[in-house]
């Protein structure tokens, strides 16, 4: 490849709605796992019950923790319609033929036994698929809770009329075991997504860990060519295809989304 195409361009990936809902879903979460634990089993969290802090209290915080939690999520989700082409719904869900052609090559990546980074811009296929089960997790999560809150909601709550989803969730203990299980495997979740995305930043050096401050990364002009062009076939790309193309991305790099 020639010194050209090792090029580093700076493209704006996250829009401020992705890093605003990244950060609010992160928070929310961290505050509905604290209070969460607490409601379950005070006895274990005795370091919270401080004068005034009462299971009232804290269930309310987790309440409004939960709404916030809810709003965000659904924000995000509007926004895969919405958003640029990185945060857009076919990230997630690999219904191209080139991003399941990366899946396992992008997890081989993950598991050390591939050297190159897989040359995504956005999401690779693999990351896309983990965070479209995250989501799923998250509307399990959403659902059991409203089951929850509107078996002791006032008459006149809002969400006392979603008492219908008692029994499709298997009963009022069913949801409560449920939610607990969620709440821990999203944590792991978290641990993961915190170590995947320093091994990425770190391995590519591309600023993956600073773009969701930021919105910005700093990738190889070739990946805004043939984003993943890591794992295709090289005769399908020409090098005077490529060199031509890259050549254009360096003075016209909105032009090239990374998606192709």
């Amino acid at each position: 490849m020639s010194s050209e195409a090792s090029t580093i361009a700076r493209v704006y990936v996250w829009e401020w709605p992705v890093r605003m809902t990244h950060w609010l879903i992160a928070l929310s979460l961290a505050v509905c796992a604290i209070t969460g634990i607490y409601i379950g089993n005070p006895g274990l969290m005795r370091v919270m019950t401080w004068p005034g802090f009462t299971m009232g209290m804290t269930k309310v915080v987790h309440y409004y923790g939960a709404i916030v939690f809810t709003l965000t999520v659904l924000s995000r989700m509007a926004w895969m319609f919405l958003g640029n082409n990185y945060s857009r719904w076919d990230k997630f869900i690999p219904v191209h033929a080139k991003r399941w052609r990366a899946l396992v090559p992008t997890i081989r990546f993950y598991l050390f036994r591939l050297r190159k980074p897989p040359g995504f811009v956005g999401h690779n296929p693999a990351a896309g698929l983990a965070y479209t089960l995250v989501f799923l997790l998250y509307g399990v999560m959403i659902i059991t809770g409203i089951a929850m809150y509107s078996a002791s909601a006032a008459a006149a709550a809002p969400l006392k009329p979603f008492t219908f989803l008692i029994p499709l969730v298997g009963g009022l203990q069913t949801a409560r075991w449920i939610h607990h299980v969620v709440m821990w495997l999203l944590i792991g979740f978290a641990v993961h997504h915190v170590y995947s995305a320093w091994l990425m930043s770190h391995v590519e050096g591309n600023g993956t860990m600073e773009s969701i401050v930021s919105g910005f990364k700093f990738v190889p002009k070739e990946d805004l060519v043939y984003s993943g062009y890591r794992f295709i076939d090289r005769n399908d790309v020409p090098d005077a295809t490529l060199r031509k193309e890259i050549s254009h991305a360096a003075t016209h790099p909105a032009a090239y989304p990374g998606t192709r």
